[in-house]
């Protein structure tokens, strides 16, 4: 049997390739993670600059009352000082990169105070956040929460 290189260049260029896709998912997991930490640090710290370049221009944003918010009515709701956060965490984080966009779901637990009445309310919900890919920055297109 006679087999010349070009035949045997397909597969071993396509077993490269398959090292290769992972560590770019992988990559982009990573940077996906670093925005998702980058949006809970300026959540937990009300830094609207912060927010309004995380999230698209498009930004769908439901709460689990069944709110649905723009992202201009997002970053003002979320910095306007009615409340502040005494903790938030992002639990159990899973992350997966489809393309330009990404799917991740977590846990969120917080408390925070109104600046009112000082009353303090913890909240327990799971999160869906979808991002994409805009140019080089992951941004946040839709966020939806369901109470736990």
């Amino acid at each position: 049997m006679n087999i010349d290189r070009r035949q045997l260049a397909l597969p071993v260029l396509a077993i490269g390739l398959l090292g290769v896709i992972p560590a770019f998912a992988g990559a982009e997991e990573d940077a996906v993670a670093k925005s998702v930490e980058a949006f809970r640090a300026a959540q937990f710290a009300a830094d609207a600059k912060t927010l309004d370049g995380l999230c698209a221009a498009e930004l769908s944003y439901s709460h689990s009352d069944g709110r649905v918010e723009d992202r201009a009515t997002f970053v003002t709701n979320a910095t306007d000082g009615k409340s502040k956060f005494l903790s938030l965490a992002y639990q159990d984080t899973s992350i997966r990169v489809v393309g330009p966009a990404a799917i991740v779901r977590f846990h969120w637990v917080a408390e925070s105070q109104s600046a009112a009445d000082g009353k303090k309310t913890a909240t327990n919900l799971h999160i869906l956040m979808n991002w994409q890919k805009q140019g080089a920055d992951w941004k946040l297109l839709s966020r939806a929460s369901t109470k736990l």
